[in-house]
């Protein structure tokens, strides 16, 4: 038999068909289900997965991909990285929740472990949590548990891991001495070992260890720390062939390191950088297989097979076909499950799309055309082509007014009209605010109530006049509310948003939105980016009603809230024809066009919500300079049309800031609220450090998490925000938006709020 090339996949979205998971979650912490009847469910989502692209034609198919909430959270509990104050708190699944969510478990008050991004994406991780003197047991077998579960339906997969020496570079160090990755890699890859034999003696062929830190700087240390570790888990089961997983940019400088490991393959991302191909093609030795990522992990628009096809037919005929495996370029997590669950597109538009499910077809298309010939694949290449050449030719994709206003809006149109200082003192006149001013995120509870409100109005179920007018009762009621708290800048509640970033893309021109196309961000939080296929621009006014008719209702301030344009790009599927600058800067100017209108309106204060501008960062740092530049810019352009008495406010949450702050000061944002409840206000270190010029809202409340804060720990966050933050610079407010929470904890936690700012406001006066 002739050697075959082999179709693969890294990772598949696991919420399920119709956010199977999501609701399991959500109803076993509610306490309506058991943790049996969620396990349940979670085992019928993993068959199907299989089944599912067993079916589509893949050779190596993932397992262990799947998770009740974080695949990274997964690796701490496998390799027993679990803090102490998780310990003896009931089940593993009570541990586990706890450490991903926080909360009250068999009467103890519990923090949740700390949440970022997972690179330059928008799914949110738990970072591990490690401490002095740290010990690591195989203590979680969920891995070899999930591989003989799928074995039992007669599919052999390729178990994922996270490899060991991105979690250590991915955990947090707690303490005040921090241990080399060097130093911590050994023990570590002692339990590895443990997992990799494991999974041999299950019957295990391959298994997939993901490095993506492979794609980042980095420092001898640990590149020593890579040969070392690898050199022990290929000796550790020999039965097993590994394949080092990297994904989300290029190896660059860290060739020659991954080429080099001995592993039977390693995985290149060839969408987000294809000139590794050659490169590989020359240096890899003869022992290595190439794993191939041609396919478009984190996009929706159609592969070009032809091309593809001709780049992987250049590459068997270097080295084989027996050393070719055909893959998407990361793991599918990151898109919508599948195009036929969507009824809402045009004929047009959808022969534009792929999502998870069509990614697999493409590649086993691929596949195909090398291992039986073109001719085998004529049709679906035909289809391609076509395709693309339709969507180029579209005149829906291109607008001579947009390019032509685009073309004119230079650097004048990126500068508010005085410094920061004179526009503070407008400011205070106008808006009187007492020292701490208090305020929320934006958004609140999106109850079940509110979610059929707007589907009953999108399924025609329930008028224009009526919709509004219930509407109109919910903005009446939370502005009520919160003058009833004690706050002093108020929001409308954003009851009639569905998500921050689709709201937007469903008023703006270019811009697609699906029906069922979920991706998870977290735990059971998904979203559904909508799709920028051509140029953008505003229809009309998108938040001017709403905001208007809330500040109506009070003398209290009210902000307008609108996302910003870098957030509003890096949380969609984005064109890929013209450079992301681009669409970045008509986001902006749409943006702009709101931001004039909220004002003529008289709306003193406007928020520009930009929570992904750490996200958007390259992995790589000398591409930093050109990202931050025109983000900078992006934003500058979208909220300078402001007059100086307008305060502009922006709000970012999850990310690590101590490399970007002059970037965020060039914002010029007349204040900047932060998520720093989970850290304990340790961002704010970072703020102190560079001097932040502008006024600040450290988050102090961990809104992701049911934990109510009491009012003594509040004041305890505050005191530590005063110590560095000036108190004529400082603002009180949840660390992000309350849509996920209860209207119960939303009243108890800013009731805890507002009395605290109190408390802090009479300690600064007597000080």
């Amino acid at each position: 038999m002739s050697p075959t090339v082999r179709a693969t996949n890294l990772g598949f979205p696991r919420i399920g068909p119709h956010r199977e998971l999501k609701q399991a979650l959500e109803s076993f912490w509610a306490g309506n289900s058991t943790s049996d009847e969620l396990k349940l469910c979670a085992a019928e989502i993993r068959q199907e997965r299989w089944v599912r692209q067993r079916d589509l034609g893949l050779d190596h198919i993932p397992s262990n991909d799947f998770s009740l909430y974080d695949h990274v959270l997964d690796a701490a509990m496998m390799v027993g990285a679990v803090p102490d104050r998780y310990r003896g708190v009931g089940d593993d699944l009570d541990a586990y929740f706890a450490m991903a969510r926080g909360g009250e478990v068999q009467g103890r008050p519990l923090l949740a472990l700390e949440m970022t991004k997972w690179f330059d994406t928008n799914y949110h991780y738990i970072v591990p949590e490690l401490t002095p003197g740290q010990q690591f047991s195989y203590t979680g077998r969920k891995t070899v548990d999930e591989f003989r579960e799928a074995a039992a339906l007669g599919i052999v997969t390729r178990p994922v891991l996270l490899g060991p020496i991105s979690f250590l570079m991915l955990a947090k160090q707690r303490g005040d001495r921090t241990t080399p990755v060097a130093k911590l890699a050994p023990a570590l890859v002692d339990v590895y070992e443990e997992v990799l034999a494991d999974l041999g003696a299950a019957g295990a062929q391959w298994v997939q260890m993901d490095e993506p830190v492979l794609g980042l700087d980095l420092d001898v240390e640990i590149i020593d720390a890579f040969a070392a570790a690898y050199q022990r888990l290929t000796r550790s089961a020999p039965s097993v062939r590994l394949l080092v997983a990297t994904y989300f940019t290029g190896l660059r400088g860290n060739f020659g390191l991954a080429l080099n490991l001995p592993v039977a393959a390693v995985h290149l991302d060839l969408v987000r950088d294809p000139s590794q191909l050659d490169i590989a093609l020359d240096r890899a030795p003869e022992r290595l297989a190439l794993s191939l990522g041609v396919i478009d992990g984190r996009n929706v628009w159609r592969a070009d097979l032809d091309a593809a096809l001709g780049r992987l037919e250049h590459a068997r005929d270097r080295i084989g076909a027996d050393r070719l495996l055909v893959a998407p370029s990361c793991s599918l997590l990151h898109m919508p499950l599948d195009l036929e669950a969507e009824t809402c597109f045009d004929p047009e538009l959808r022969q534009w799309l792929a999502f998870a499910v069509q990614r697999i077809e493409e590649v086993v298309v691929l596949t195909r055309g090398l291992n039986d010939g073109r001719n085998v694949v004529a049709e679906q290449l035909a289809s391609s082509s076509r395709a693309r050449s339709a969507r180029a030719s579209s005149p829906r994709i291109h607008d001579r007014a947009v390019q032509a206003r685009l073309s004119m809006s230079g650097a004048d149109l990126e500068s508010r009209l005085g410094p920061y200082a004179d526009r503070r003192k407008q400011q205070a006149k106008r808006l009187a605010l007492p020292p701490l001013p208090t305020t929320t995120i934006g958004s609140f509870p999106q109850t079940a109530a509110v979610r059929s409100l707007r589907a009953r109005h999108r399924s025609g179920d329930l008028d224009d006049l009526s919709y509004e007018l219930a509407m109109r009762e919910l903005v009446e009621r939370v502005v009520r509310f919160q003058e009833s708290v004690g706050l002093d800048v108020l929001v409308h509640g954003e009851f009639e948003r569905n998500d921050m970033v689709e709201y937007f893309g469903e008023q703006l021109r270019g811009f697609a939105v699906s029906e069922q196309g979920w991706v998870q961000s977290y735990g059971s939080r998904c979203v559904k980016p909508p799709m920028v296929f051509g140029d953008v621009s505003r229809l009309q006014p998108m938040t001017v009603a709403v905001t208007s008719y809330a500040q109506s209702l009070t003398k209290r301030p009210v902000k307008g809230m609108l996302t910003g344009p870098v957030t509003i790009l890096q949380w969609s599927f984005v064109r890929d024809d013209q450079p992301r600058e681009r669409t970045c800067r008509q986001i902006a100017l749409a943006i702009r066009d709101e931001v004039e209108d909220l004002e003529a309106a008289g709306i003193a204060i406007i928020q520009i919500d930009e929570p992904a501008l750490r996200e958007g960062l390259p992995l790589r740092r000398e591409d930093w300079a050109e990202y931050l530049s025109w983000a900078v810019a992006a934003f500058r352009l979208a909220s300078s049309g402001a007059a100086d008495e307008t305060q502009i406010h922006t709000h970012m949450c999850y990310a690590d800031f101590q490399d970007i702050m002059s970037a965020i000061a060039a914002f010029d944002a007349d204040v900047i609220s932060i998520e720093t409840a989970r850290s304990q206000m340790e961002l704010l270190r970072t703020f102190s450090d560079y001097r932040y010029p502008n006024e600040i809202g450290p988050g102090i409340w961990d809104v992701h998490s049911p934990r109510v804060p009491d009012v003594e720990e509040i004041v305890a966050l505050l005191d530590r925000a005063l110590e560095t933050i000036p108190p004529d610079q400082l603002w009180v407010n949840p660390d992000c938006g309350l849509k996920t929470r209860g209207w119960d904890e939303v009243e108890r936690a800013l009731q805890n709020l507002v009395a605290a700012a109190h408390l802090a406001r009479k300690r600064v006066a007597a000080a």
